[in-house]
C-alpha cells in the first residue's frame, strides 16, 4: 500500500516537472488560457524540463535528479533502512535545493551579492513558481514526510507524519515567512541599518506604556489601553457566548431559532456599519440621546467614542465567535454525569457548578483566548469608535499608512501585540492544566441533560434576551438605513441605492449586472466559497493533531497556528504584499493571495473550536477503530468527523462570513480584477455616500444568512442518543 502511495506522489511530482507550467503565469492561476496559446513551446513558463534543455536553466536539473531517487524502492516489500533513507534523501535534498534556487533567482538574476562574485553575472531571470513547481515541492515534502514515518516516528503513521508537516509549511510559508520580513523592520534605524537600539526605541515609549492616566486625564498608552480592552472583551463575549449556547440548548426558550440567528448576525456585518449604527443612536445627535435629552434632560455627550463605545461594538461583534464556539461544548456535556451527581443528592446549582461547568471549560477559555485575540487585532471598530482612545492595531495602520510613514514603528507595534497574545494563550494553557474533559466515549448515552438551576436561567434570560433585544435595534437601524435618502439626516423613502448598486436589466443576451457593486459581489463569493472549506478542514486536522497526537514540539505547533490570527490584518496584508511581491512565491494581484490570507487569518478558529470539542471524545473511540483495522485517515473521516459537526459549522460559518467581511488586511490586497465587498463599502464610506454602503451591507447579511442555513442543512447535525426533553 505505502509503495502504491509512493507511486501516485511520484507520478504527481513528474507531472509537475515534466508536463505543467514551471513559472507562474500572467493570466492568473484561475485562468487556463496557456493551454490554448502554443503550450509548452518556447514560452517564459514552460515545463521544467524544457526551461532545462530549451532554456539553458540548469539549476533546476538537481530537481530532476532527485524526483528520480524513489523510483530504487517502488519494488521493496519490506520497509528498512534502505526504503526510508531513499524517501527522506530524496524530498530533503529535493526540497532543500528548490528553496535555495527559488530564493538565489529572480527577474534581476542573482539575488544575493556573494554569488555574483562567486559566479560572475546571470543574464537568465527566474519568474515566480507555477503549477508545475508546487506540485513537484508537495511531492517532495511527502517523500521527506514519508521517510520520517518509515523511521518509526509517530507510531510509524504516514498519514499523521505527512500531516504534521504539511501544516508546518504552510504555516511557515504563508505566516512565519511575510511575518518575519516585516518585523526586522524593526530593527532598522534610520539609516537602513540594523540596530538592537532603534528596537528598544521603537518599543520601550511613552507612547506605548506611558501611565499618564492614573494621574490626570490623559491617556495610557496604546498597549494598556489595548490589553485592558482585550481583557474586558473577552469577558463580555465569553459571558453573552455561554448564556446564549445555555438559552439554545439547556432551556425550554420557544424562540430557540431566532435567538440563534441573532447571536450570528452580527459577525456578518463589515464593523465599521455596526459602529456607525452605534453613532446613529448613541452619538451626540443620535436617536437615543436626543430621546434622553427630550424625555430627561439628560445633557447630550460624546461618551460613545473611545473604551465605552469600541466595547460596546467588539461585544457585539465576538461574542457570536465565543456562542460558536461553546454550543457544541455545552452539547457535549455527557448528561449522565449530571445525573449521577443528582442521584447522590447534589442540588441543581451543586451539579451546575461542580459537573456541568468543569466540563465546559475548555470551551470557555478557548471562548476568552478568541475573544482577547480578536479585540487586540480589531481595526474596523477602533477606527470608527476610537475617539481619542489609541489602540494598537490603529497605531500600527496610521504607523504605515499615515504622514509617519514608518514600518519600524508598525513592525515595534506588531511584536508588543503578539507579546500580548503569547500571554493570554499561556494563562490559557495554565488554567486548563492537564485535566481530562472527556464526555463522549463508545459507550451507550441516552441521559438526558437536567434542567438549569431557575435562579441561574432567570440570569441567562436577564443578559440574553435584552442583548437580543438591543441587537434587533442595530439591525434595523442598519436596514433602514439603505432605504432613505440620507441616513441620519433626510428620511425620505427611496430604492436609489439598491438600484444603484444591484441594478439588473435584459440584454440582447441575457441579464446584463450593471449595477455598480456586482463586480465585487461576485468576487467576493467565489473568494469566500473557496477560503471557507479549505479554512474548515486545516483547521479541523490541526485541531486533530493537537488533541490526539504526541509529537515533539507541540506546544511550539499550537502557538504557531494561533499567529496569524494574533497579528492585526493591517501587518498581515502589508507583509503578504511584501513577501509575495517577488518570486518565488509571486502573488500579488491575484486571487489566491485573497484566498491564503483568509485560510491563515480565519484557521484558528476551526483550531480552536475543534480543541474544545475534540478533548470530549474518549480516546477509546480512535482505538476501536484502529483495532479492527482502520488507519488513522478512516478514523478521522467516519468516527471524529461525524462526531465535530458543531465544530465543523462553526469553522464553515465563521471562516465564509469573515472573508467577506474583513477589512484591514483586503486593503492591501485587492486588485482591479479582485475587488472585495469590504474595499467597496469603505470606499463609499470614504465619498460619504452611507446609503450605498448600507444597501450593500444589507445584501451581504442577506446572502450570509442563507449560506449560514445551506451549511447547517450540509452537515447536519451531531447525534449522540439523547433525547430532546429535559429533568425536572
Amino acid at each position: 500500500m505505502n509503495n502504491r502511495i509512493v507511486l501516485l506522489w511520484l507520478a504527481v511530482g513528474g507531472v509537475g516537472f515534466f508536463l505543467l507550467p514551471w513559472y507562474s503565469i500572467e493570466d492568473g492561476i484561475w485562468r487556463l488560457e496557456w493551454l490554448f496559446d502554443g503550450y509548452p513551446g518556447d514560452l517564459d513558463y514552460a515545463p521544467a524540463i524544457l526551461q532545462i534543455g530549451s532554456h539553458g536553466k540548469l539549476w533546476l536539473a538537481p530537481i530532476g535528479i532527485a524526483l528520480l531517487f524513489p523510483i530504487l524502492i517502488l519494488n521493496r516489500k519490506n520497509k528498512d533502512s534502505f526504503y526510508a533513507n531513499t524517501l527522506i534523501i530524496s524530498g530533503l535534498s529535493g526540497f532543500t535545493w528548490f528553496l535555495i534556487q527559488g530564493f538565489s533567482i529572480s527577474y534581476a538574476g542573482w539575488n544575493f551579492d556573494f554569488l555574483e562574485s562567486w559566479f560572475g553575472p546571470l543574464e537568465l531571470i527566474q519568474l515566480g513558481m507555477g503549477y508545475g513547481a508546487l506540485l513537484t515541492a508537495t511531492a517532495f515534502l511527502f517523500f521527506l514526510m514519508a521517510g520520517i514515518a518509515a523511521k518509526g516516528a509517530v507510531n510509524g503513521d504516514v498519514f499523521i507524519v505527512c500531516s504534521i508537516g504539511f501544516v508546518i509549511s504552510l504555516v511557515g510559508t504563508f505566516v512565519f515567512f511575510p511575518v518575519l520580513g516585516i518585523l526586522t523592520n524593526a530593527l532598522e534605524d534610520s539609516d537602513g541599518f540594523y540596530s538592537l537600539q532603534a528596537l528598544f526605541e521603537r518599543l520601550f515609549n511613552q507612547d506605548t506604556w506611558g501611565v499618564a492616566c492614573l494621574s490626570s486625564r490623559r491617556n495610557c498608552g496604546v498597549a494598556w489601553n489595548s490589553v485592558i480592552l482585550a481583557i474586558v472583551t473577552g469577558l463580555t463575549t465569553t459571558v453573552l457566548g455561554l448564556a446564549f449556547a445555555l438559552v439554545v440548548t439547556r432551556t425550554r426558550f420557544r424562540a430557540k431559532k431566532l435567538l440563534r440567528m441573532l447571536t450570528v448576525v452580527p459577525i456578518i456585518t463589515p464593523p465599521f456599519v455596526i459602529g456607525l449604527a452605534i453613532i446613529l443612536l448613541f452619538g451626540r445627535a443620535g436617536t437615543v440621546t436626543q430621546f434622553l435629552y427630550w424625555a430627561f434632560d439628560i445633557p447630550e455627550s460624546r461618551w460613545v467614542y473611545g473604551f465605552p463605545g469600541i466595547l460596546l461594538a467588539q461585544t457585539l461583534s465576538f461574542a457570536p465567535i465565543a456562542f460558536l464556539v461553546l454550543i457544541g461544548v455545552v452539547e457535549g456535556a455527557s448528561p449522565s454525569m449530571e445525573e449521577a451527581a443528582q442521584t447522590l443528592g447534589a442540588s441543581k446549582w451543586k451539579t451546575f457548578w461542580t459537573v456541568t461547568f468543569p466540563l465546559i471549560r475548555p470551551g470557555v477559555a478557548n471562548a476568552f483566548l478568541l475573544g482577547f485575540i480578536e479585540s487586540m487585532a480589531d481595526f474596523g471598530n477602533p477606527l470608527v469608535l476610537g475617539g481619542n482612545f489609541d489602540v494598537l492595531s490603529t497605531k500600527i495602520f496610521f504607523a504605515v499608512v499615515g504622514a509617519q510613514n514608518d514600518p519600524g514603528k508598525a513592525a515595534a507595534l506588531a511584536i508588543v501585540l503578539l507579546v500580548f497574545t503569547l500571554a493570554a494563550f499561556y494563562a490559557q494553557r495554565r488554567w486548563l492544566g492537564k485535566k481530562s474533559y472527556t464526555t463522549v466515549t463508545g459507550k451507550a448515552d441516552t441521559g438526558i441533560h437536567p434542567d438549569l438551576p431557575k435562579g441561574l436561567e432567570r440570569i441567562i434570560y436577564g443578559i440574553t434576551l435584552p442583548w437580543a433585544a438591543f441587537t434587533m435595534v442595530i439591525y434595523v437601524m442598519i436596514l433602514f438605513g439603505g432605504f432613505v435618502e440620507t441616513w441620519g439626516r433626510d428620511h425620505s423613502f427611496t430604492l436609489k441605492h439598491y438600484i444603484t448598486a444591484f441594478a439588473v436589466t435584459q440584454g440582447e443576451h441575457g441579464l446584463v449586472w450593471y449595477g455598480s457593486a456586482w463586480n465585487s459581489f461576485w468576487t467576493t463569493m467565489m473568494i469566500s466559497g473557496i477560503s471557507a472549506p479549505l479554512t474548515a478542514a486545516i483547521g479541523l486536522l490541526v485541531a486533530y493533531l493537537l488533541v490526539r497526537q504526541s509529537f515533539a514540539g507541540k506546544n511550539a505547533f499550537e502557538f504557531g497556528t494561533l499567529l496569524s490570527f494574533a497579528i492585526p490584518g493591517t501587518v498581515i496584508g502589508i507583509s503578504y504584499i511584501i513577501a509575495f511581491n517577488v518570486p518565488p512565491i509571486e502573488l500579488t494581484g491575484t486571487g489566491v493571495i485573497l484566498v491564503i490570507c483568509f485560510i491563515f487569518r480565519n484557521m484558528p478558529v476551526g483550531v480552536r473550536g475543534g480543541i474544545a470539542a475534540m478533548v470530549q471524545l474518549d480516546k477509546s473511540l480512535d482505538e476501536a477503530s484502529l483495532t479492527l483495522g482502520g488507519n488513522s485517515f478512516l478514523t478521522l473521516r467516519k468516527v471524529i468527523l461525524p462526531l465535530l459537526r458543531p465544530a465543523i459549522i462553526a469553522a464553515l460559518v465563521y471562516s465564509f462570513v469573515r472573508a467577506i467581511t474583513a477589512i484591514s488586511a483586503v486593503i492591501f490586497l485587492v486588485s482591479a480584477d479582485y475587488d472585495m465587498a469590504t474595499s467597496y463599502i469603505i470606499g463609499r464610506v470614504e465619498n460619504a455616500d452611507y446609503g450605498e454602503a448600507i444597501a450593500y451591507s444589507s445584501m451581504l447579511i442577506v446572502v450570509m444568512l442563507f449560506v449560514i442555513l445551506l451549511f447547517q442543512v450540509l452537515v447536519g447535525e451531531r447525534r449522540l442518543g439523547r433525547k430532546g426533553i429535559h429533568l425536572t
